[in-house]
């Protein structure tokens, strides 16, 4: 396949982000697994794939210490996103828990900071706190994950909750309930979606047809289901691996020219949805 550039991605602050990033899940939680882990970052970073997404949710902060490993000495190379838990989410302590992922990933500042998912605190104090950490610089951005359209109308309603940067939310071949209407949603306001769990941790690549249609082109599934995404306007993917051929594997899907008959096949094999599907989360 011939190396073809990343597409980007615009933030509404107009930032502009690698559409292909790198996932962080799972990583951080055995110190046998680390050096792997933070050479394959290292390789993705290289490769071009510079947003590395995290939260204090993974390995319980180790994964955003793996991420401080892997992008000391380059910080300006690369944007992070993380995320903080909902019942740290209140006025003061997401301040608190931001400043700890900051000292875990050894920066002064997270790219984009995201709510994980929603919890008791109400929106007006969550978003306040994320204000308040835009102002002193701590963050650059902020946003959410796991919201359905109405949890996204909702937070449009609150003070300063236009300021939404991205909706970080489960989205591949086997989960397109987005389809329906959460994602054209995001689009038509110009909000990013980041797609978690790209390959269904693996779960959908022995799918037969995911198989035929990639070895048309001599790709893996993964390739594959990745492009898919890729296709898709206003979506950022993040497929973790702690594997540096496997990130060079996933680099690689970019240079997919699929044809429009192939597309309508992994449509017929994964049908788009027809109706209102809740929000899926892993």
């Amino acid at each position: 396949m011939q190396n073809d550039p990343i597409p980007s991605i615009t933030f509404p602050n107009g930032t502009e982000v690698p559409a292909l990033g790198q996932g962080t899940w799972a990583m951080g939680e055995d110190a046998g697994h680390a050096k792997a882990e933070i050479e394959s970052l290292k390789a993705g970073i290289d490769l071009g794939m510079t947003l590395i997404d995290t939260a204090e949710m993974y390995g319980d902060g180790g994964a955003e210490e793996i991420v401080g490993q892997a992008i000391r000495g380059r910080r300006d190379e690369v944007f992070i996103v993380s995320k903080v838990y909902p019942w740290n989410a209140s006025l003061k302590g997401t301040v608190e828990a931001c400043e700890r992922s900051l000292e875990r990933l050894g920066t002064e500042r997270i790219d984009l900071y995201l709510l994980h998912w929603r919890g008791n605190y109400p929106l007006t104090e969550t978003v306040a706190a994320f204000e308040t950490l835009k102002a002193s610089g701590k963050i650059s951005a902020w946003g959410v994950s796991n919201f359905d359209t109405d949890d996204m109308e909702e937070l449009l309603r609150v003070p300063d909750g236009a300021k939404v940067a991205a909706n970080q939310v489960l989205y591949n071949l086997s989960r397109r309930g987005i389809e329906f209407d959460l994602l054209p949603w995001c689009q038509s306001r110009g909000i990013p979606v980041m797609a978690y769990s790209p390959i269904e941790q693996g779960n959908i690549l022995h799918h037969p047809e995911l198989i035929r249609i990639a070895k048309a082109y001599q790709a893996t599934p993964a390739q594959l289901a990745l492009a898919f995404l890729l296709e898709r306007d206003g979506v950022i993917v993040i497929p973790k691996t702690s594997n540096a051929e496997r990130a060079a594997e996933n680099r690689d899907c970019v240079s997919l020219d699929i044809t429009d008959d192939d597309w309508d096949a992994l449509d017929a094999a994964f049908p788009p949805p027809t109706t209102k599907i809740p929000l899926e989360m892993l």
